[in-house]
């Protein structure tokens, strides 16, 4: 038993989730049939970003047959939870109905949890699912090597903190209150970190474009999206100040190839302005027999293909010699090209290098070596390029100062919000109103 389900208030009881609710796994795809009815489907992603689910929201629309809908139509305090995710983490994050409709569907890889009414309310079991010491027995109980699922005997046996429902209640509109005060704090932080990215990103891009001096003469470039640039700089394409090397995948099932500590970046690493490691290292034995070639420090890593392209061109410098995989380039530049200039450039003109992004035949973003290529460079001369470099590094550093104890700040309000919700519903703080009367069996 866990230190929580000890101490729980007398007038409380430990049950297990099949006791005070019906459940059900979905298995309701996102593929239309004819003969069927046209529905909205509520799916893994909405559930996962909502804390609650309203009517309004935008739904993927698609068809179900009569008895789907008549067991995964979604009523008013239904909780759904995610069941099958790529990491256990993500096992059984909650959402709460408060509005539905006629046609609105839970959709596959999601469970519904129907609380019955005389012993459970959907407000408190949510906030139970978003207590990490109550839903830890569901991520534990995840199977699986590359997807994790819960088997839905688990879920079913999930112990749950059952008070009197009159406190239910009262917990529920305490969590609703304080959880909205968080929200209100953790937003208008979040507003100053979207601020101080748009800042940063001003700044990088009037850097490479217009240099630091202010006094500088400017011309017309003749290119649309780049504007004026200072008089004596030249405007080339990529491809005659680059040469482009790419990666690939080594045999996962070959563990020698792996057993190494040759970096191999992919794009999960590619969170830094300067790569130094990666998640994942190669051997010796990998580049002898591979296509894989090690790439020398002072080389500009792209990503060019990914769903992060919709959005993002993530770049960085290497300090230390790496391998890429097949998603990624790497930029060798020419003498007259320092390349944390160009890796500043790439950032200064990330939106118009996602703009030149294609679709793949599986709906991947893709950036191909040919657009890369007419990709248009404003070089100033070498010494004017390191004099940016370090304009630029001095003055992000401070904006990345702020933007950094911005995000403790929201991850210590996240981590307050979570230990108050885990509180409350285990009963080891007292949310009762000092005058209430009536509710027994709290600390």
């Amino acid at each position: 038993m866990n230190l929580w389900q000890s101490n729980l208030p007398a007038a409380w009881s430990l049950k297990p989730l099949r006791s005070v609710a019906a459940y059900n796994v979905s298995n309701v795809d996102k593929v239309s049939a004819e003969g069927e009815t046209p529905v909205r489907l509520c799916n893994y992603t909405d559930v996962y970003n909502h804390e609650f689910i309203t009517a309004s929201m935008s739904f993927m629309r698609s068809t179900a047959d009569r008895e789907e809908i008549r067991r995964f139509g979604l009523l008013v305090d239904d909780v759904m939870i995610t069941k099958d995710s790529e990491s256990w983490e993500d096992i059984a994050i909650p959402a709460l109905v408060i509005e539905t409709a006629p046609d609105l569907v839970c959709g596959y890889h999601l469970a519904v949890l129907r609380p019955k009414a005389d012993v459970l309310i959907g407000r408190f079991l949510l906030r139970c699912l978003q207590a990490k010491p109550v839903r830890i027995a569901l991520e534990l109980s995840a199977n699986g090597v590359t997807r994790f699922g819960i088997p839905k005997a688990d879920i079913g046996g999930l112990a749950l903190p059952i008070p009197p429902l009159d406190l239910q209640c009262v917990i529920a509109d305490y969590l609703d209150r304080e959880t909205a005060r968080i929200d209100a704090l953790v937003a208008a932080k979040e507003r100053v970190l979207a601020l101080l990215a748009e800042k940063r990103r001003a700044l990088i891009t009037g850097a490479v474009t217009r240099g630091i001096d202010s006094n500088a003469r400017l011309r017309d470039s003749g290119i649309a999206w780049l504007g004026e640039i200072p008089h004596h700089w030249r405007t080339i394409a990529l491809r005659f100040l680059v040469s482009v090397s790419g990666g690939a995948t080594p045999d996962t099932n070959n563990g020698a190839l792996w057993d190494g500590d040759i970096p191999w970046v992919s794009p999960k690493d590619m969170k830094r302005d300067v790569i130094s490691d990666a998640a994942d290292h190669l051997s010796d034995l990998a580049l002898a027999n591979t296509a894989l070639k090690l790439i020398a420090r002072d080389a500009v890593l792209v990503v060019v293909r990914g769903m992060i392209l919709v959005h993002s061109l993530p770049v960085a410098v290497n300090d230390r010699p790496v391998t890429i995989n097949q998603d990624m380039k790497a930029l060798r530049c020419s003498r007259s090209l320092e390349p944390l200039f160009l890796r500043d450039y790439f950032k200064g003109f990330e939106q118009h290098l996602v703009s030149l992004t294609d679709s793949s035949a599986h709906g991947t973003r893709k950036l191909d070596s040919e657009s890369l290529g007419r990709f248009e460079i404003a070089a100033p001369p070498l010494d004017e390029q390191r004099a940016i470099i370090e304009h630029i590094a001095t003055e992000t550093a401070k904006l990345d100062s702020l933007a950094a104890a911005t995000e403790r700040t929201i991850a210590l309000l996240k981590e307050r919000r979570a230990a108050l919700i885990s509180a409350a519903v285990t009963g080891q703080i007292d949310v009762t109103p000092r005058d209430s009367h009536g509710i027994s069996g709290h600390h």
